[in-house]
């Protein structure tokens, strides 16, 4: 028995059952009759069995036309499936793009680059909420400091800012400016959130210089914006992402800290899109467009 037939004379299979005659489904499949009853013929040689049983009146199916009249339905039904895949694909979607982000992510982050994203693609329109990346959903892509572990939720790393030692003048006025990394034990300390608390141990380089210090932070916190009002507050040392430090360093409302040493990176940004808009150019190009932008914004 030939191993030669295809998906395709499946389909016409399907076709010629489902509009019961060989004309109908030549119509409807937009080529010859001829060509509809060769790719029948095709398929029953290379099944070796005999499919359609015709007469000059009706049109029926064998035992083993029915068995196989199933699957060819299921063919059909993908290869459609598969066209409209495609074809969605290059189609433009319509609506703005919802873009969603943390505020403070948002304002220092997003706001600068979104005239830029429009000004290169004026034809994708934006809709940007600050007011945080809600578990609900109804946002196209979320940037966050943290990935998802939704398996219907993709994500892209964004790169990982440096980070950056800072408190107010105030502050150091009162408790003294650290000059070495193992001054930062008589001081309040305010740091991320890790698996090590209580105890924070804080790595620092300055050229081939390693330093490893332990703390008891004051404030551990997740959540970088509340580290930064707390510096700001002049509540501690604050361990920050660089971005966020940027406008007080540069106004003098926040001083940095042992600046000849360098401390590991913040947590990575992300960006986060639903895996069924994987295909859609829009998220793709806002996407690669955060990915190209996001890394030199985030220096300090």
């Amino acid at each position: 028995m030939s191993q030669l037939w295809a998906p395709a004379q499946l389909a016409v299979l399907a076709k010629v059952v489902d509009l019961n005659g060989f004309s109908s489904a030549a119509r409807a499949l937009g080529v010859p009759k001829a060509a509809v009853s060769r790719a029948i013929a095709d398929l029953e040689q290379a099944l070796g069995v005999r499919l359609l049983e015709r007469t000059t009146r009706r049109l029926s199916l064998t035992a083993a036309g029915r068995l196989l009249y199933p699957h060819a339905r299921r063919v059909v039904e993908e290869c459609d499936a598969a066209r409209a895949a495609v074809v969605k694909l290059h189609t433009p979607a319509t609506g703005p793009l919802r873009i969603v982000s943390d505020p403070i992510y948002g304002r220092l982050l997003l706001t600068p680059l979104v005239p830029r994203f429009l000004e290169s693609f004026p034809d994708i329109p934006l809709e940007v909420a600050l007011d945080g990346v809600g578990a609900e959903g109804g946002w196209d892509v979320a940037v966050c400091a943290r990935p998802s572990d939704d398996p219907a939720i993709a994500h892209r790393s964004l790169g990982a800012p440096p980070a950056v030692l800072c408190a107010t003048p105030g502050y150091l006025e009162r408790r003294g400016t650290p000059a070495r990394p193992e001054d930062l034990r008589s001081h309040d300390l305010l740091t991320p959130e890790t698996s090590e608390l209580p105890e924070f141990r804080l790595l620092l380089s300055r050229g081939a210089q390693r330093a490893e210090v332990a703390l008891s932070p004051k404030l551990a916190v997740a959540d970088p914006a509340v580290l930064h009002a707390a510096a700001a507050a002049g509540l501690g040392i604050g361990l920050l992402p660089g971005f966020l430090c940027r406008q007080g360093l540069a106004t003098g409302r926040l001083k940095a800290v042992l600046p000849g040493w360098t401390a590991p990176p913040a947590a990575a940004l992300h960006a986060l899109y639903p895996t069924a808009l994987q295909a859609d150019t829009r998220v793709q190009r806002f996407v690669d467009f955060l990915a190209a932008s996001v890394i030199p914004a985030l220096a300090p």
